[in-house]
Order: C-alpha cells, then sequence, then structure tokens
C-alpha cells in the first residue's frame, strides 16, 4: 500500500438476534412476535426464531419466516449461532451451558433472586440485561417497562379467573326468575396490576373497591369506577419504582382491621401487593377467608412470592373453609398471545436505544441511566445492582413578583399619568366652554343629560364583573340593559303633573319595541349559548 492510499474500514457484520422456545414448565409466551421481527429487520439486524419457540402463543414458524426470520432446528443451534437472545425466563443451567462468550442476553433475569445464576453468567464471560431492573422512575424508560405491560395483563386476567370460580353475575340483574344482585369485588394493591383488575371488575359491572398503601392513587381508583378505601391511618406508603414500602406495625394493625372488614362483606378479593426484593407480604389470615361467605373467591397474584393470603397454593386452584383461593403463577402465560406482543414491543424499544445507529450493532453504553440500569453483567463482570440515579437540580426559585394593582373587570387597570389626565381635562374644559358659548339654551339640557349618561353608563358598563360570563359577554349585556330600559321608557313613558304621559310618535315607538326584540335576542342568546358551553363539560 502507498502512502496515499486511502485506508478502507469495514463496516461490523450485522448481529444475529435469536429466540429460543420458553422451556420452564408451563410458560407460553415468545419473546418476540412477527410484527416486531419485522421492525427489528429494519434497524439492521438478523433474526433467527427455534422451530415452535411460538406454537403455544399460535404464532407459527411461516410467521416469523414471511416477516423476514430464519428458522433453527434445534435449541443448540440457536444459542451457538445468535449474537444476541432475547428471553422472557431466567435461562435455566442447561441453557446457560450453551451460551458463549461476548453474547448478551436480554430478558427477565431477577438478580436479587437469581445470585448464582448471575455467577453462572459471569463465568460465561457475557452481557446480561434484566429487563426487570429497569430504572422505571425514567419517564423515557417507560416505553421499555416489560414490568408493567406483564402486571396489566395479569391484572386483567385476574378477573376473568375470578369470574371462572365464582360462578354467579357480576352485573345486578332484574329478570322474570328473580332480582341478582351485583357482585362485590376488592382488589387489595392498586398498582399496575390492580388498577387493570379494577377497569375490568367495573366494565362487568361488579361493584369494585380497593386499597392502595400510596394515597396518591386514590383518584385513579375512583376515575377507573372503583371505590377507594382508605385505612384509618396516617402514614405515606410510597415506594421506589412505582412499588410500595414496608408499611409500620401500626399502620399494618389498622389495614389488618380493615381487610378483615371487607373480608365479611365482599364475594371477591384479589390481591397484587409485592415488596421488591422481599416475600409477598401477608395481609389475608385463614381467619379472614373463614369469615367470607361460601362460594367466595380469592385471587392471589403474590403466589409465585409466598402469596398475599396465608392459605395459597402457589401454582395451583384450592377450595378452603369454601372459599376458592386461586394461586396461579402464571396469569400473563394465560394470555400468551397478547403477553407476547405487549413484550416484544418493550424488547424492540429497548433495541432501538442499543442500536441508534441502525446498524445492527449494539452498543452497551453504561453512561445512559437506562442502559446502565438493566445491565447486571458486562463482559463478565457483575454490575448489579446499579448506583442510584442522581436526581435533577431543582431550579432555582424565582423572584417574588409584585402583585399587581387590582383594577376593574375588564382589561389593565393602569391609571393614567397626571400630565395625560391634566390634558384630558383641558381639552374637556375648553369644549364644554365653546358649547356653553354658542349652543342654544334648549341643546345645553340635552347636552348636560348626555354627557351624565355617558359617563353612567361607562361606570356602570365597565364595572361589571365576569362572573358568569366571558368580559365581552358581560360588556354586552350590561350595554342592552341600558338600551332595554332606555326603550321601555319610550314605549310606556312616565306621567306628567297633570297625569298625561306624553306618547311618542308611531316612528319612535316601532323603534323602541325593535330595539327591545333586538336587545331580547341578544341577551337570552347570549344565556342560551353559555349553558351549551358548560353542558360540554357535565357528564
Amino acid at each position: 500500500m502507498t502512502s496515499g492510499a486511502p485506508i478502507e474500514t469495514t463496516a461490523p457484520a450485522p448481529q444475529r438476534i435469536g429466540v429460543p422456545r420458553e422451556i420452564f414448565p408451563g410458560e407460553k409466551r415468545v419473546a418476540t412476535v412477527p410484527e416486531a421481527v419485522a421492525k427489528l429487520v429494519k434497524l439492521g439486524f438478523a433474526v433467527v426464531v427455534e422451530r415452535g419457540a411460538g406454537e403455544q402463543a399460535q404464532l407459527g414458524d411461516d410467521d416469523y419466516r414471511e416477516a423476514g426470520a430464519s428458522i433453527a432446528g434445534s435449541a443448540a443451534e440457536l444459542w451457538n449461532s445468535a449474537d444476541i437472545v432475547f428471553k422472557v425466563r431466567p435461562p435455566t443451567t442447561d441453557e446457560v451451558a450453551l451460551m458463549h462468550a461476548g453474547q448478551t442476553l436480554i430478558g427477565f433475569i431477577w438478580p436479587a433472586q437469581n445470585p448464582e445464576l448471575m455467577q453462572q453468567l459471569a463465568a460465561k464471560k457475557v452481557t446480561a440485561l434484566s429487563i426487570d431492573a429497569l430504572p422505571r422512575t425514567l419517564s423515557r424508560a417507560q416505553k421499555m417497562d416489560a414490568l408493567t405491560s406483564m402486571a396489566g395483563v395479569s391484572g386483567y386476567r385476574a378477573v376473568v379467573e375470578a369470574a371462572n370460580a365464582f360462578g354467579r353475575f357480576f352485573n345486578g340483574q332484574i329478570t322474570a326468575a328473580g332480582k341478582v344482585p351485583p357482585a362485590k369485588v376488592f382488589i387489595a394493591g392498586a398498582g399496575v396490576a390492580g388498577l387493570a383488575a379494577i377497569g375490568a371488575a367495573a366494565s362487568l359491572g361488579a361493584i369494585v373497591r380497593a386499597n392502595d398503601t400510596r394515597a396518591e392513587v386514590a383518584d385513579q381508583v375512583v376515575s377507573l369506577g372503583g371505590e377507594f378505601v382508605k385505612v384509618d391511618y396516617e402514614e405515606e406508603g410510597s415506594g421506589g419504582g412505582g412499588y410500595a414500602k414496608v408499611m409500620s406495625e401500626g399502620f399494618q394493625a389498622a389495614q389488618r382491621e380493615m381487610y378483615a372488614k371487607q373480608a365479611r362483606e365482599v364475594d371477591i378479593i384479589i390481591t397484587t401487593a409485592l415488596i421488591p426484593g422481599k416475600p409477598a407480604p401477608k395481609l389475608i389470615t385463614a381467619e379472614m377467608v373463614r369469615s367470607m361467605k361460601p362460594g367466595s373467591v380469592i385471587v392471589d397474584m403474590a403466589a409465585e412470592q409466598g402469596g398475599n393470603c396465608e392459605l395459597t397454593v402457589p401454582g395451583e386452584a384450592v377450595v378452603r373453609h369454601g372459599v376458592t383461593i386461586v394461586g396461579y403463577t402464571d396469569l400473563a402465560s394465560r394470555m400468551a398471545r397478547q403477553s407476547s406482543t405487549l413484550y416484544a414491543t418493550n424488547l424492540f424499544r429497548l433495541s432501538e436505544e442499543l442500536c441508534k445507529t441502525k446498524d445492527g450493532v449494539i452498543n452497551v453504553n453504561m453512561q445512559d441511566d437506562a442502559i446502565r440500569g438493566l445491565t447486571v453483567v458486562k463482559d463478565g463482570e457483575i454490575t448489579w445492582p446499579a448506583p442510584a440515579l442522581v436526581a435533577a437540580p431543582k431550579p432555582p426559585p424565582k423572584p417574588a413578583v409584585a402583585a399587581a394593582p387590582k383594577g376593574s373587570a375588564h382589561g389593565p387597570g393602569e391609571p393614567m399619568s397626571a400630565k395625560t389626565l391634566a390634558i384630558v381635562f383641558g381639552v374637556g374644559a375648553l369644549l364644554f366652554a365653546l358649547v356653553g358659548m354658542y349652543a342654544p339654551a334648549a341643546f345645553l339640557s340635552h347636552f348636560t343629560v348626555f354627557v351624565l349618561a355617558c359617563f353612567i353608563g361607562y361606570m356602570v358598563v365597565w364595572n361589571v364583573t365576569p362572573s358568569l360570563h366571558t368580559p365581552l359577554m358581560s360588556v354586552t349585556n350590561a350595554i342592552s340593559s341600558i338600551i332595554a330600559i332606555g326603550a321601555l321608557i319610550q314605549v310606556a313613558p312616565p306621567l306628567d303633573a297633570t297625569g298625561v304621559a306624553d306618547r311618542p310618535n308611531s316612528l319612535i315607538l316601532g323603534c323602541a319595541v325593535l330595539a327591545l326584540v333586538l336587545t331580547a335576542i341578544n341577551m337570552f342568546g347570549g344565556f342560551a349559548v353559555t349553558r351549551r358551553m358548560l353542558a360540554m363539560f357535565r357528564k
């Protein structure tokens, strides 16, 4: 090569994303769907899917081929050829054995609950991004938040399972055979899953009540058609990342008393309470279950972490004291296609953040707060937990602005300067002097009444407070009122000293009547328009 020859650069080859079939017992979801595959291909990636990976989610191999993916004949072939692996469940020991150095794993890993898995991944010299470790307080991370996506599906499915086990209508009905009361549903925890359950149960016609340690969710509960049941104990329950925190003993005692009351009254209880990194809190005791009406249902969405009910059996639906307790741990997987679609969208959004150059090569940028939080293993080094996010500095307080002097109801109330006021009075006095010197005596009396009417009219009209209307409508209504009074005086003039009224001629009378009609149209039309505008904001 000569010294003047240009240096040739070779672009890195596009990386291959592998999607294996989930082997966890009962897992029906798949990490990506054909719609997401087509978008990943546009980002520059090659995609390979294990044969039969989407069968449980009603997604065939041909669907993936049409979207641009290739099909691997076995798990070993897929893991060996993939640079990046998308998964739903954490990899098993056998799956970790198939990984190779430099590979990137993206999926649910739960690093706090799986320390041995973290060591195995580090030993393989791979990079692992745990989608459950996403910093959920970052607003731009919401599009990647798979926990929220799966929680929403699980909350909806919990209501479906409750309706299946309940054996009665959710909505109240009056039929020829008698009256059926609506079901009463109590939901413990109003996070994403709880709010989804509230919306689903309310849409089915049930009477829905809900409780949460975070007082700020009360408005959300009400907006979805539920009733927020407050614990008679003042304590803030907001924790980090959208979760609740562990409450004090005093609060827990008051909460148990409230739960016991609800258990005696309602037909269905759905529990969603979780605290990250800890077993699920026990909210429903065996004594509460015994107090429930026969045929009642409890759906324990926290069963996988031990359950919120003392009698929950994880993975099973059991009957205790006449109450059906549903402890399924695969609620999201029971709606496999919907869950897979949402999860695939979350991973695609993450891929966009990792591959901003759209060349099919990811860049795990540890300077990015969202990516840093997700990355639990980087090239064989355990990087979990991520450092706490640094809060943005608060802007300096703005200097207090002096309150503007209160003016009239319309427009600025800025007074005229002394010089301007003197000029106005001087010009006015000159005009009045000229009129007084040269105008006829009969004109002066009418002119005096005119000037006084203008002054009084201005003060009356311009000081009307626009409390029920816009300022313009208030002014026009005030002017219309003055016109109406003047027209009424012309139609029925006052009596003179002899008791006789000086009736105007027919032309003046006609003008007065016309003025009354037009004024009435303006005033009552304005009220009608205002009424219709206000009606737009009522349900």
